[in-house]
């Protein structure tokens, strides 16, 4: 049970005083009306003894009695009506709320607080764990209080109004005050017609009741005296009078009203009575706040549980919001006593119609001084210590001896006759067994009776011991005699006694309890007797601290007859639980919520709100989604019913944006039950802001922004740019990858240098971009928002106009702000206008996206606050639990849905900072200001597209398409330029572009080449042709990647558009590509803000194969050429067809292999088969062998470095001129790329300039800059048409001797090497060259004839004549050394070619120029005939000033044979 604020040490005595009737004359109650007071009610608030008092009993021991109270009330001859009794209790409970504005302290669990203690104790959530722990922690602080004030009430009103009945005397008169004035012409008569009718009331068999304690009842006598009005000394004499007639004991002057009602003003008095006479009130303060209550019977009350058309006016007075209230929470006692006395509340029938008008605007006792008070005091003193304390005394004597003098006669006498007639001892019946005897009825004068009253009379003077013993022995007597009802009183009492008795001689009697309920309950059928013992006997136990008992106790008596008793006990069972020492916190709940229900079918729907909002901290968040959605839904009743609508939002709110488990016809009805009264909430403030609505889920982190126009569809063949929209997904490496092109450009157009304040473009915003700064959007320019919605319900939901709710401060050109911040909706379309999407369903558990739009049309800052909408669901309704809808919710198959306005706002969570310190130690988040952007003046807008781009090529096919530029804004646009991570891809032509013909689609046989016709003499011999790199914007130092757009005059003016040629080749690689193009513009006048815009495409190719091409070069070992020019080369070309027919591919010509160069050139073709048809079909190889010699050198010379030779050999009779657009383009395009690629080195120790300097020229001689164009064309067959491609390869040749490739090679992976763990020796072996490098610095080349006849019959010694040329292939000086010994030879050498000697020097010491040729004329001697190799001489060189000797043999490439015979 809940904290009391009497012990129950304190609770019984109160509860049980002696009785003293008042009988007043009528002109007495006029005085005290002039106090808006009864006699009695005059009384009440000193009807407490300030000291002890001391009497003695039987055996004539003293005994002391503390705080004795006596009740005085006015005799009614009319026994208290049960209803009048219901109606005061339920006003009781009604009138008693928890007390506002308590600062309590409270426990932080979920979304709740619960209210504990005065102690503020702070839970972890989930808080479940610790909650026992808590209450263990605050059960054993002083400062646990957690009041229920409504059931103190209740229990007061209830102990006090209990009718007087025949089996116990505890609240019979014992006493009765006759009251006359001093102003009446004759007080002595009418203290005599008094007495008369006292007695006439009392024995007269006409009136049943009031009940009178024993037949010689006290009188008492009052003269009652007007102090402002009466003549005292007339007052004195009637008083002398009174005592020389009834003794000094029997009577007393009380003067009052010492002052008039109209001096009230002028001295503050306090007033005591209020707190009891507002209780005993029906209609008390608060009922009075919105207007009277009307409260039906409950009867009305169980017809009218869930009608709440029939509740919608009965309470109209405003709760507190109790939605975070606990039953622990700390109240003070809703009464002070300005006197030491306690509270009395008298509540009987007689006193219902003497309050009913009282009000709490009308001052009590306004005629009274504080002196008159210590009279009243006084005067009660008097008649308790004078009057009534003897009179008990006595009585009690005289009982006690009417007992002993009795008792032997009598017992025997009973018992005697009871033998006779029975035969025997008759045993003691199980109460179970005992029949209904609760019928008989005792004579008045019955010896147990007169125990029973010495018992009772013992109670009220709190002498329990004798009280217990008498009770115990009437208990026996009665039980003897199966008197039910009179051995349940006595039970009753006798358990409360040994409870009561000093010292605690014998333990609490709980048994004598249980039987005495069991009894009033199930044999008596008297449940207003049952429910006192269950009131007494569970206070007692719990202060035992045996909750468990105390609410098995509570629980048992709950039953369907009273609503408002079961609610309450169901309520302290609860309280019970929740202070044992374990406390039960969902038994507690559990109970609570049975309680708030009985509560409900009650009337007391305030209670009813409360105890479910109680229970409600309990379920929250554990899971229980149906327990939890139970409760909401009966707090959303209750609280529209007491018309708290704002809490009845919040509960129906929290219904539906919990993840119900409900099926979809109840979600529906709950939805519909929330938008009824949502709306009841909005008509009250229809000019208001909008309220929140909790449907549908926003995902406000998802919520993307995006700036600028929609991407226009495709026209044809008229496609338009990718850009940006929302339709992409985000993907982090491409976003890097468009940041890096934009960072490219942006360096191009700064010279070299990014800007310190750039940032890279963002025109689509999300949870993933860099949203720290404001972004910027252009005037003019649509501004949309994706918002991300989330139906969590079973049901559709059905917004209409949708649109978003926004916030815009107007700035001038000079950035100044111009008016005032206007927040707007649709207002004022003039500044920024807005979409609103009439309708949008979002179908049961579906999440959907819309996206908004807004249209600014004046620069200033914009801030997007979030979206507003019209909430319904869609037609048609549904019941709750066979629970009708609200009063409203037109019910049928095709009513109007109902729909709310509201918003909900986007509130966007920034990255949480994580940079510094203070950030990591702490949980901060970054600003998120996606939602916040600053309109900045016009910026040109550009659109680009693309006609005729092809979405397949062949590896390394040509095809020209055209490029459309728009300008679609009103500001003129310059500096377009376009980057790409792929440059090879595509080209704008150079500066011979227009030499080529207008389009590709002209004529099927039409090249995209600059092409010219050839005479079939030029045949397989090179055209040659020049062109510098720097034309093709391949110059030094520049970005390849970053190309400028060849804009007529560079600029576009607004509205315009060009078309552009655009050549694209297909990539070398097969499979899909994805390239991306950026467009970098700029205004023609300069903005602060955005310096340039950008424009992205992604085009996606996909490209099959063609042509592999594999390159070598070596050289030729005939040193002079037909011009008599040393230094040629021979290059073989592989090219084979690796298309396997897919696309269509018939064939594959070669119709041209050129060269490019600064130094090399192809001169002529070397075809050994003399076949012109280079034709390859499907995996066909082809070999070409031509011949390359060196360019003039004055061409070098009088030209740039840049400038290149070009070379074309023709296998046709149209020459493609490859140093014009566009197969100049792509070939500058990727020896760019090439030259980009990281190229393996040798990694240099600079010790020695000179050493760099030798390797630098050893490395040169095999080096060699070469490249190779290989053009052809393709006849596909496509749709029985047949169509030419065109196409190209290259291949870059860089070293002699190695091959090359058009197609880049897989790399193996590096193999795995054993881990060392030690330093390797750094040895200068790295600085010398390679064998194969050195072995180029000379040419070597034997002159001989090939067969030579000798007689050797003639002359045995052949001596042959043989010419040793030596090349010197570097530009340094070379020494050279010939060594004509021969190496030791294996016998297998010998046996194929022979041994011959040379004649002459056998070692020659040269030094060659560089450049130069020189001659040894040597001699062989050979002495029979055979096949020799000649090949045998040794040739050292090294570098002329060189120390270190670099020095290796040169060894010819080919075996020297000659064929010696004989004549």
């Amino acid at each position: 049970m809940a904290q009391c604020v009497q012990s129950v040490q304190e609770l019984i005595p109160d509860s049980f005083v002696p009785c003293v009737a008042a009988l007043c004359s009528d002109e007495v109650e006029r005085l005290t009306r002039l106090n808006h007071l009864s006699f009695a009610e005059l009384l009440k608030p000193f009807s407490r003894l300030t000291s002890e008092v001391h009497m003695r009993d039987p055996n004539n021991q003293l005994h002391i009695i503390k705080n004795l109270k006596i009740a005085v009330s006015n005799i009614v001859t009319q026994p208290p009506q049960p209803g009048a009794i219901r109606k005061l209790l339920n006003d009781v409970v009604s009138g008693s709320q928890p007390s506002e504005g308590l600062v309590a302290n409270v426990i932080t669990a979920g979304d709740y607080d619960l209210n504990i203690s005065d102690r503020s104790i702070k839970a972890s959530v989930p808080w479940y764990s610790n909650w026992k722990d808590t209450l263990m922690e605050l059960k054993e602080s002083s400062l646990h209080t957690a009041t229920t004030p409504w059931f103190e009430s209740y229990r007061e009103t209830f102990l006090q109004s209990m009718p007087a009945s025949d089996h116990e005397f505890l609240n019979h008169y014992l006493a009765c005050m006759l009251v006359a004035s001093s102003s009446e012409a004759e007080p002595m008569e009418q203290f005599s017609r008094l007495s008369q009718e006292q007695h006439r009331i009392q024995h007269n068999n006409d009136y049943s009741y009031p009940k009178w304690f024993i037949p010689n009842t006290l009188k008492y006598y009052v003269l009652l005296h007007d102090v402002s009005a009466g003549d005292e000394q007339r007052a004195e004499s009637i008083y002398e009078e009174m005592k020389q007639k009834y003794g000094t004991q029997g009577c007393y002057l009380l003067k009052i009203n010492s002052r008039t009602s109209n001096r009230a003003s002028d001295e503050q008095i306090p007033d005591p009575w209020s707190q009891y006479l507002q209780k005993n009130s029906i209609q008390n303060q608060e009922s009075y706040e919105d207007g009277p209550c009307t409260i039906t019977s409950n009867k009305n009350y169980d017809s009218n549980l869930l009608s709440l058309d029939g509740l919608d006016n009965e309470v109209k007075d405003a709760l507190p919001n109790n939605f975070r209230t606990h039953p622990l929470q700390p109240d003070q006692p809703s009464e002070s006593s300005n006197s030491i006395d306690g509270p009395d509340h008298v509540k009987s029938a007689s006193s219902l119609h003497e309050t009913k008008k009282a009000n709490t605007g009308v001052i009590h006792g306004a005629c009274l001084t504080l002196t008159d008070h210590d009279r009243i005091r006084q005067f009660i003193q008097e008649f308790t210590f004078r009057g009534l304390l003897p009179h008990i005394e006595k009585t009690i004597r005289q009982l006690n001896d009417q007992l002993i003098s009795r008792k032997g006669l009598s017992r025997s006498l009973f018992s005697a006759t009871k033998k006779w007639f029975s035969g025997s001892k008759v045993p003691e019946k199980s109460i179970n067994e005992l029949k209904n005897t609760s019928g008989l009825l005792y004579p008045p004068e019955a010896p147990e009776l007169q125990i029973r009253k010495m018992a009772d009379l013992c109670f009220l003077v709190q002498h329990y011991d004798l009280a217990y013993s008498c009770y115990h022995t009437a208990k026996k007597d009665f039980l003897n005699d199966q008197a039910m009802l009179y051995a349940a009183g006595a039970l009753e009492m006798a358990a409360v006694s040994a409870f009561l008795q000093p010292g605690a001689p014998r333990p609490y009697p709980a048994h004598y309890m249980d039987t005495a309920i069991q009894t009033y309950r199930d044999i008596c059928k008297n449940m207003v007797l049952a429910e006192r013992c269950v009131l007494l006997s569970a206070e007692i136990l719990k202060s035992q601290s045996k909750y468990s008992e105390a609410a098995a106790l509570l629980i048992r008596l709950t039953s369907e007859d009273s609503d408002l008793r079961s609610a309450l006990l169901l309520e302290q069972a609860a309280h019970c639980f929740i202070n044992m020492k374990s406390p039960m916190v969902r038994k507690y709940a559990f109970h609570m919520i049975l309680a708030g229900h009985r509560f409900s079918k009650a009337g007391q729907k305030k209670h009813a709100l409360r105890c479910y909002c109680q229970a409600m901290q309990v379920y929250k968040g554990k899971g229980w989604s149906l327990a939890e959605d139970h409760i909401n839904f009966t707090i959303g009743r209750q609280s529209y019913t007491l018309r708290q609508l704002d809490n009845a939002v919040s509960a129906f709110r929290h219904i539906l944006i919990n993840e119900s488990k409900q099926s979809a016809a109840q979600q529906g009805a709950f939805l519909r039950e929330y938008l009824y009264v949502y709306k009841n909430v909005s008509q009250l403030s229809p000019d208001g802001a909008f309220p929140q609505l909790p449907l549908p889920y926003i995902n406000s982190s998802a919520t993307r922004v995006f700036f600028g126009h929609d991407r226009r569809p495709a026209d044809g063949e008229k496609q338009a740019a990718t850009h940006v929209s929302l339709d992409q997904e985000y993907d982090s490496e491409s976003s890097q990858q468009w940041r890096e092109l934009e960072e490219q450009v942006v360096a191009v157009v700064n010279k070299g240098i990014i800007p310190s304040g750039f940032h890279p473009t963002q025109y689509c915003l999300n949870s993933y971009s860099d949203n720290s700064r404001f972004p910027l959007a252009v005037v003019e320019e649509p501004i949309t928002v994706e918002v991300a919605f989330r139906n969590p319900l079973k049901v559709p939901l059905f917004l209409t106009d949708l649109s978003l709710l926004w916030k815009f401060q107007p700035k001038d050109v000079n950035g100044k702000d111009t008016e005032e911040v206007r927040e707007l909706v649709t207002g004022e379309p003039e500044m920024i206008g807005a979409e609103v999407i009439s309708e949008f369903l979002i179908n049961s558990e579906e999440s959907k996206v819309a996206r908004l739009k807004l249209f600014p049309h004046h620069i200033g800052e914009l801030h997007i606050l979030g979206v507003v909408y019209n909430l319904g669901t869609i037609q048609g309704s549904m019941t709750v639990d066979g629970i009708g809808a609200l009063p409203g919710c037109h019910t049928g198959k095709h009513s109007l849905s109902m729909s709310v306005r509201g918003r909900q706002d986007l509130e966007i969570q920034g990255p949480r900072l994580n940079n510094t310190k203070e950030e990591k130690t702490s949980i901060t988040y970054g600003p998120d200001r996606r939602l916040d952007p600053i309109i900045t003046e016009e910026m040109p807008l550009l659109e680009v597209f693309f006609i005729h781009f092809p979405t397949g090529l062949l590896c390394g096919e040509i095809r020209k398409a055209y490029v459309e530029f728009a300008n679609v804004s009103k500001c003129p646009l310059t500096g377009l330029k376009v980057v790409s991570k792929r440059p090879e891809f595509f080209t704008f032509g150079g500066n011979t572009a227009v030499l080529t013909p207008l389009s590709p689609s002209a004529s099927e046989n039409c090249s995209a080449y600059k092409t010219v016709v050839t005479d079939s003499a030029s045949v397989c011999t090179a055209l040659v042709s020049s062109a510098s790199s720097v034309g093709f914007g391949i110059g030094i130092g520049c970005q390849p990647e970053v190309i400028p757009v060849p804009l007529p005059d560079t600029v576009l003016l607004p509205g315009t558009s060009v078309q552009l040629p655009m050549w694209l080749r297909g990539p070398d690689e097969e499979g899909v590509h994805e390239i991306n193009f950026l467009f970098y513009y700029e205004s023609v006048k300069k903005q602060p803000k955005i310096q340039h815009r950008i424009l992205r495409h992604t085009a996606v190719i996909c490209t099959s194969r063609s042509l592999n091409v594999k390159a070598t070069v070596c050289r030729s070992n005939s040193l002079e050429d037909e011009e008599g020019r040393g230094d040629n080369m021979l290059v073989f070309v592989d090219v084979e067809n690796t298309n396997t027919s897919e696309a269509g591919v018939k064939e594959f010509h070669i119709v041209q292999v050129s060269s490019s160069s600064k130094h090399w050139k192809l001169q002529k073709s070397v075809d050994l088969s003399e076949n012109k048809d280079a034709k390859l079909a499907s995996r066909e190889k082809g070999k070409f062998c031509f011949k390359a010699i060196r360019c003039n050198e004055r061409e070098g010379v009088t030209q740039s470095s840049e400038n290149y030779t070009f070379a074309d050999i023709i296998f046709g009779n149209e020459q493609i001129i490859s140093s014009a657009s566009p197969c100049a383009d792509f070939f500058y395009q990727s020896l760019s790329s090439e030259l980009k690629k990281p190229r393996t080195q040798l990694s240099m120790h600079l010790e020695k300039h000179s050493v760099e300097d030798a390797m630098r020229l050893i490395r040169k001689c095999s080096e060699v800059d070469l490249n190779i164009v290989i053009l052809w064309k393709a006849y596909v067959v496509e749709d029985s048409k047949q169509l030419i491609l065109e196409g190209q390869h290259h291949v870059i040749l860089h070293t002699i001797g190695k091959e090359a490739f058009s197609y880049p090679q897989k790399q193996d992976p590096p193999e795995m090497e054993l881990l060392k763990f030690f330093r390797p020796e750094n040895t200068s072996a790295s600085l010398r060259p390679s064998a194969e490098q050195l072995s180029n610095l000379i040419k070597t080349s034997l002159h001989y004839p090939e067969t030579f006849n000798h007689p050797f019959h003639q002359k045995s010694l052949c001596l042959v004549p043989v010419t040793l040329l030596l090349s010197n292939c570097s530009k340094a000086d070379v020494d050279v050394i010939v060594d004509l010994r021969h190496k030791t030879t294996s016998p297998e050498a010998l046996e194929i070619h022979g041994s011959f000697p040379w004649l002459g020097q056998t070692q020659y010491k040269l030094q060659l120029k560089s450049r130069e040729i020189h001659s040894l004329q040597l001699k062989a001697c050979f002495v029979h005939t055979g096949v020799y190799n000649l090949g045998t001489p040794r040739v050292f060189a090294k570098l002329s000033d060189q120390v270190t000797v670099f020095e290796t043999s040169q060894q010819n490439s080919m075996p020297a044979l000659i064929i010696i015979t004989d004549v």
